[in-house]
């Protein structure tokens, strides 16, 4: 897939995006490159925290010394597991690491209860494997044993969600570096993994507890929390800009109002720490109010109003919106949301502070 086939696209992969900065950095390079990967470790820091003088924009939010341990780690034998919060970047993260050292972020695994060990490592053409037998013509790799043979980082999303026997499948892989093809006889039924070839995986703390890992499984990886950010000029830059280029991709004209915005990420910081002028015990809301989840709301924003009304979006759109984010999984949310636009709504000073607590009632309907 190349740059030119990405316009109609709704989310091209980091290689396609930044398929410019890529090229760039490759060509300048003249750092040591660790076996197998496109970059060295300072070029691929640079293309995921950015380098304004090179004209490398910064991509990742975060930590720069969590981004250094990253590469750091992938460089050795241990796999990388990002762990945090539901919406701290951590598959952005990854995303941008595989483009960067492997030069394609698109060998992926997808955790899930329904995730099977054909989906992790490979399966068969049923129809060559009946007519032929076991080859590796009928043989189908799946994202492991791909990374292996061409030598890439394999990225595995949420890998709590799969059961423990499902996860401990890849013991053999990171410890022996080796994946067996028992049905295939000779050379064809051992993969050697090539020099480049590691496994980032990511984890959210809401999930822990449902397929917790294997003392042994934990070994073979070295742990990166990932924080949310903690600077409100920083994230409410970050909203703003990633809303913006959302709402571009949906065919909006106009750019999302600041003012709106920061109430946005005003709210959802105050509701996920419980504070507030007039928060109360217990007031910490249980759904998922990250930063992505913040960007999500801005575009659902942003399109009603455009569509709606033809205007950027205004509070009462912002109410309408929260509904849907803070009942997800408690009504009690619903409840700690009414209290906040009631009490922090008449209290704060703002124009659009004093249309949310106009706008309140919306929540009921």
């Amino acid at each position: 897939m190349s740059a030119s086939d990405s316009p109609n696209l709704q989310r091209p992969p980091a290689e396609v995006r930044h398929a410019e900065e890529l090229a760039a950095l490759r060509a300048e390079d003249r750092d040591p490159r660790p076996p197998g990967w496109q970059l060295s470790l300072r070029a691929a820091r640079r293309f995921v925290i950015g380098d304004e003088r090179a004209g490398i924009s910064r991509k990742f939010v975060g930590n720069a010394a969590l981004v250094e341990r990253a590469l750091v780690t992938l460089a050795t034998d241990r796999g990388l597991l990002l762990v945090g919060e539901p919406g701290t970047a951590k598959s952005l993260l990854s995303e941008l690491i595989a483009a960067a050292v492997s030069g394609a972020s698109t060998l992926t695994v997808q955790g899930g209860a329904a995730t099977t060990e054909d989906q992790i490592k490979y399966s068969w053409n049923y129809a060559l494997l009946v007519s032929e037998g076991p080859s590796p013509r009928s043989l189908v790799p799946a994202p492991m044993l791909r990374g292996m043979a061409e030598g890439r980082i394999v990225r595995f999303e949420e890998i709590t969600r799969c059961p423990l026997e499902v996860q401990d499948c890849l013991l053999s892989l990171l410890s022996e570096r080796v994946l067996a093809v028992p049905e295939l006889d000779g050379p064809d039924g051992m993969v050697f993994a090539r020099a480049g070839f590691n496994v980032i995986a990511t984890a959210n703390t809401r999930d822990r507890g449902v397929n917790e890992m294997s003392a042994a499984l934990k070994r073979r990886f070295t742990f990166e929390t990932v924080f949310p950010i903690p600077d409100f000029d920083t994230e409410l830059a970050l909203v703003e800009a990633e809303a913006g280029a959302l709402l571009r991709r949906s065919g909006v004209t106009v750019a999302p109002d600041r003012d709106v915005l920061a109430v946005l990420v005003t709210t959802f910081r105050e509701l996920r720490q419980g504070s507030g002028g007039g928060a109360q015990p217990g007031d910490r809301i249980s759904a998922v109010m990250s930063t992505a989840e913040a960007v999500s709301v801005a575009h659902a924003v942003g399109v009603r109003g455009w569509y709606l009304r033809g205007e950027p979006g205004d509070a009462a759109d912002l109410v309408t919106c929260l509904a849907g984010t803070a009942a997800k999984d408690s009504p009690e949310d619903l409840a700690r949301l009414r209290r906040f636009l009631e009490q922090e709504g008449s209290r704060r000073r703002g124009t659009q502070w004093k249309a949310l607590h106009r706008a309140r009632h919306l929540l009921a309907e």
